[in-house]
């Protein structure tokens, strides 16, 4: 017996993107169904939920971040994928502080958008039931005895930086915003500047090279994404 297939549900008003998507997924083995405008999304939802929402913020009826503000209010929480351009920081900023798990910017590739697919269903399973010891390459951090190692090595991180750490631990492979990580950490009383230090100082510690990070990567004017796990 094989599990059951992976089902997506696509919201975008452009039919070549739905197209695009369609093919590729199908390809990747999931299940794909449509959704040209907000309307038709909640009632695709309302007859049969999906594992994964793909949703364009651009909607001809709804925009996109207020259909997903109110999903999350409403207690859904499946993973959603932002279908963003490529200039649209604040909006994808926007999206995530609503509730989105992830973001892929206009033009994309299908394996791109499949693998951040494969990273959100993990990280929501992570969610339920979160590991004790995270590792990604050479990197290991124990969330239950707070211990953080480099390739067996053990890394002393201060009060601030560990904070920091084991947030993008808790959601490894998501992009956070530079403002949910100061709410977390910070109560969302320090400056952006400040994160900026504390994440150079993380970086000198944990990689290889601190000006290209294998481990903390920045998401330009939006936030930081720790690599995901092994």
């Amino acid at each position: 017996m094989t599990a059951p297939a992976i089902k997506i549900l696509v919201v975008d008003d452009e039919a070549p993107i739905r197209r695009l998507l369609r093919v590729g997924l199908t390809t990747e083995g999931y299940v794909v169904r449509e959704a040209a405008d907000a309307a038709a999304a909640v009632a695709s939802l309302a007859e049969e939920k999906p594992d994964v929402i793909i949703l364009d913020l651009g909607l001809p009826d709804v925009q996109g971040h207020d259909l997903l503000t109110g999903w999350r209010a409403s207690g859904l929480e499946l993973p959603v994928i932002i279908l963003s351009s490529r200039t649209d920081e604040t909006g994808i900023v926007q999206a995530l502080e609503a509730g989105a798990d992830d973001y892929v910017t206009k033009p994309f590739g299908v394996a791109e958008l499949a693998a951040r697919i494969r990273v959100a269903l993990r990280h929501r399973l992570q969610q339920q039931g979160e590991r004790p010891i995270f590792q990604a390459g050479d990197l290991s951090v124990d969330l239950v005895k707070r211990i953080v190692k480099m390739g067996g090595r053990d890394v002393a991180l201060s009060p601030k930086e560990y904070d920091i750490l084991r947030l993008m631990v808790q959601h490894a492979g998501k992009v956070l915003t530079h403002q949910h990580i100061l709410r977390q950490v910070w109560g969302g009383s320090a400056d952006v500047q400040y994160l900026r230090v504390y994440v150079r100082q993380l970086r000198q510690k944990i990689e290889l090279s601190p000006d290209q990070p294998q481990y903390i990567l920045t998401e330009t004017g939006v936030g930081y994404r720790l690599r995901a796990a092994d």
